[in-house]
C-alpha cells in the first residue's frame, strides 16, 4: 500500500508523483471521496481545507479520488484547496483500502469509491478508520480522535 505510485497535486498546485511512503514518520489522514466538484464532496473538501491548521498539528491530510489530474487541478483551484489530492484513476489504492465497491445509483449497480477516512500511524499502518461516513460533524470526530 505504501509503495503504490499515484499522480497528484501538492498543496501548492504542482503535479507530481506520490506514494504514501513519502509521508512516513508522520501521521496521515487519508480521505477517499467519490467525485470532484459534486455537492457533498465539495463540502467535505472545504471542511478539510477550513480545518487544515488544526489537523496539521497531528499529521498530514491527503484527499484521494479516482478523478484524473485535470479534474483535480480544476477542483483545487476553484475551492483553494490547501492539501495534496491524489488521482487514483486505476483505483489501486482504493482497492488496497477496500473502498472500491459496488453500489446502487439510480437503480443501477456501479462501482465507485466509498466515502471513507483513515488515520495512518507514523509507520503507515491503519490506526483508525471511518467508512461510509456522513460529512456532518466528521472533522470534529477526526480531531477528537487525533487529540487522544
Amino acid at each position: 500500500m505504501k509503495d503504490i505510485k499515484l499522480q497528484g497535486i501538492d498543496k501548492d498546485g504542482s503535479v507530481k508523483e506520490f506514494t504514501l511512503a513519502d509521508f512516513g514518520g508522520k501521521r496521515v489522514v487519508v480521505y477517499f471521496y467519490p467525485k470532484d466538484d459534486t455537492p457533498i464532496c465539495t463540502e467535505e473538501a472545504k471542511s478539510f481545507r477550513d480545518n487544515l491548521e488544526k489537523l496539521s498539528k497531528y499529521g498530514v491530510v491527503i484527499g484521494v479520488s479516482t478523478d484524473d489530474i485535470k479534474s483535480h487541478e480544476d477542483f483545487r483551484e476553484k475551492y483553494h484547496l490547501n492539501f495534496p489530492i491524489l488521482s487514483d484513476v486505476g483505483h489501486k489504492l482504493a482497492e488496497k483500502f477496500a473502498v472500491w465497491n459496488e453500489k446502487v445509483t439510480d437503480g443501477k449497480k456501479v462501482a465507485g469509491v466509498e466515502r471513507s477516512t483513515f488515520i495512518l500511524d507514523k509507520d503507515g499502518k491503519i490506526e483508525k478508520e471511518w467508512r461510509d461516513i456522513d460529512i456532518n460533524g466528521h472533522i470534529e470526530e477526526i480531531l477528537e480522535y487525533l487529540k487522544k
